[in-house]
């Protein structure tokens, strides 16, 4: 109830009127069934031949892939005789290391595994809410882990270059662990920690500088006595294959695409005609042309443009040729983005006196990147999937070492069961990375 008093002296009382109280709702497992599924006869129907569609399918897969499966054999003929009308896993069990590795050799598939355990390790601390300085280390990982890994798969002599980054990439390795753990025992990012440590805490700011650059080079002396005469052998790219490589060649394009993307889309939307220009060229060059005809191009044009006594291997050219791919793809993605932010955003930033990049660095590419989530992670399932592409100009992905198993004269006419694994694979790829996409979504509150 609320009173108001006129200009005549009058008290005015308003009687909120009384509202509707809200419908009663259904609770429980029955209610929720009859309001979503069965609220009326043609609901009904549909709900039962969708059920009955699936008890069908699920039974039909049942009995193929797990009642009348065969999981040990010898042979494709061994199979047959065993269960002719099941699936024969035994294949797929005694084709999984290559289905993994490719051809790589069997005493040296460690590597492959450290690899990748360093990459987990390496991205882990995007998982810890509390840690601070995540954008430095997912940096280190993009500069320094590439030559890290590379060596550790291909192995062989390690120039002095070579030499360098690898001790380099193992020392901000343990740099960033250290910050982690200090950041969890003390609330503390570990230059702090140092500073305060070596009494710098009271001197100007722009000396801080100089005990972690101390610190880092105690670090880097300590990774040269430990791994400076350290070496793995060579290990030719022509062995390379299987989930190993799809995945090489799919996280190498992941990583680049979003930062190529992003220079190519401010590139393309810049006032200087020759920058504008070239981006664009080259954006609608390689978006108006299949993945396929790049890897062609790649492989059999790009030594033509290279000198005489410099040559790449295949495997090197097609990484470039999709890298430059996806780069293009995601330059519009981007480009979209930034359309999508306000032109208040814009102006906000030119009233404050920002730069150019200093506006898009703290103001518009945060928001333009967060409201294309979904468009970066699609482009980002399309392109693990098109790697399977790379199997047609010879190189032995996961596709094409499937493809092996059936051909094998043991093993010949094997046909469904390596491709329904590859399908399992595929899945499990790309639903985690649309979840994780998901996850961030709500966690950076982008979803309605």
């Amino acid at each position: 109830m609320a009173s108001v008093e006129s200009q005549s002296g009058d008290v005015i009382v308003f009687t909120p009127k009384a509202s509707k109280p809200p419908p009663p709702t259904t609770v429980g497992v029955l209610g929720w069934l009859r309001e979503n599924l069965f609220y009326s006869w043609f609901s009904a129907i549909v709900t039962f031949a969708a059920l009955y569609l699936i008890f069908i399918t699920f039974a039909a897969l049942y009995q193929w892939g797990i009642a009348d499966a065969v999981w040990e054999a010898e042979s494709r003929r061994q199979c047959l005789d065993a269960s002719p009308h099941g699936a024969c896993w035994a294949g797929i069990i005694v084709w999984f290391n290559g289905i993994i590795y490719g051809r790589f050799p069997l005493d040296e598939q460690w590597r492959v595994d450290l690899g990748f355990i360093l990459l987990v390790l390496w991205l882990a601390p995007f998982w810890f809410p509390r840690l601070t300085g995540k954008i430095g280390i997912g940096i280190t990982a993009v500069v320094f882990y590439p030559f890290l890994a590379g060596y550790l798969f291909a192995g062989g002599e390690r120039g002095w270059f070579m030499q360098t980054m690898v001790l380099l990439a193992v020392t901000v390795f343990i740099t960033n662990w250290l910050h982690i753990v200090v950041s969890m025992v003390t609330g503390r990012s570990l230059r702090e920690w140092v500073v305060g440590v070596t009494g710098f805490a009271d001197k100007h700011e722009r000396l801080h500088k100089y005990p972690m650059l101390g610190f880092q080079g105690i670090v880097l002396i300590g990774v040269y006595l430990w791994l400076g005469n350290w070496s793995v052998s060579e290990v030719n790219t022509n062995l390379w294959g299987g989930l190993f490589l799809t995945l090489l060649i799919s996280v190498l394009a992941i990583v680049t695409a979003l930062p190529g993307g992003v220079a190519l889309a401010l590139a393309r939307r810049s006032h200087m005609p020759v920058i504008r220009v070239s981006a664009i060229a080259f954006i609608e060059l390689f978006r108006s042309v299949p993945l396929i005809t790049v890897l062609f191009m790649a492989v059999t044009m790009m030594p033509l443009f290279l000198p005489p006594d410099f040559q790449l291997n295949k495997l090197v050219q097609a990484i470039i040729g999709v890298c430059l791919f996806a780069a293009a793809y995601m330059a519009e993605v981007v480009r979209g983005g930034l359309q999508a932010v306000p032109n208040g955003q814009y102006e906000a930033a030119k009233a404050m006196g920002l730069t150019y990049w200093k506006s898009m660095n703290l103001i518009i590419l945060p928001q333009a990147l967060k409201l294309m989530i979904p468009n970066i992670v699609s482009n980002f399932l399309g392109l693990v999937k098109d790697t399977t592409l790379v199997s047609i100009i010879g190189l032995y992905d996961m596709l094409l070492m499937l493809k092996a198993a059936g051909q094998n004269p043991i093993w010949i006419g094997l046909h469904t069961e390596p491709l329904v694994f590859g399908a399992i694979v595929y899945f499990i790829l790309c639903f985690a990375m649309s979840q994780y996409s998901q996850a961030l979504e709500r966690k950076l509150k982008t979803t309605r």
